[in-house]
């Protein structure tokens, strides 16, 4: 991972942990792919993948997070919940970042269904 990703995933989990979500794992990986950050909300377990893109080309942090990618990610959570004794209700968001400090951010919740 680069500084600058590494930067933005520990802001992003500190702007999602001043809302009220808990972090329970950063960088999850399994043979699947990575998920930057595994939070709580509530009951809820929360996937969270962070996007930091400095311009709008070709779609912007957004558009970065293709249907391919929503698979591996979504293959790493089922990993991530075979190991778990019970299975809470999930979601998959996303925080979208144009800069490292965190000064125009977006966060998507429910950004896709698995």
């Amino acid at each position: 991972m680069t500084g600058q990703g590494a930067q933005a995933e520990q802001w992003a989990a500190q702007y999602l942990q001043q809302q009220g979500l808990k972090l329970v794992v950063p960088n999850y990986r399994s043979r699947f792919g990575e998920i930057d950050l595994i939070m709580q909300e509530g009951t809820t377990l929360v996937f969270v993948e962070v996007r930091l893109r400095r311009n709008a080309d070709f779609g912007g942090a957004a558009a970065s997070i293709d249907r391919h990618k929503q698979q591996r990610i979504i293959r790493t959570a089922q990993h991530y919940l075979a190991n778990l004794a019970r299975i809470p209700p999930c979601r998959f968001d996303a925080v979208l970042l144009e800069d490292v400090k965190g000064e125009h951010v977006q966060w998507l919740k429910n950004a896709f269904e698995a």
